[in-house]
């Protein structure tokens, strides 16, 4: 093999590597936050739990969680997401 043909697999072996690397931390990343939240929209209630590496982010995301099959469409998603939940439990948080 000549030499280009080595550099564009070093470089691709690296690109891997930096993206594999880029999943891995992502998915076990740091999210100190852990909720599980149950919302009532239009009649019907739905649990979710998610985490987030903020309140905010875990919240939002639990409520989209709770929302997703109690709802039917764009506008419902979003109006279901803005309802208050009915419960909200920690199951995670930093002290």
């Amino acid at each position: 093999m000549d030499k280009s043909r080595m550099g564009l697999i070093a470089a691709v072996v690296v690109f891997v590597v930096v993206m594999l690397a880029i999943i891995v931390y992502s998915s076990i990343g740091i999210h100190p936050y852990e909720v599980e939240t149950c919302i009532t929209y239009k009649g019907r209630t739905n649990c979710g739990a998610a985490a987030g590496a903020t309140r905010e982010q875990a919240l939002a995301a639990a409520a989209r969680v709770a929302c997703s099959s109690i709802s039917g469409g764009m506008t419902e998603s979003i109006a279901c997401n803005d309802t208050p939940p009915d419960s909200v439990r920690w199951i995670l948080e930093p002290r």
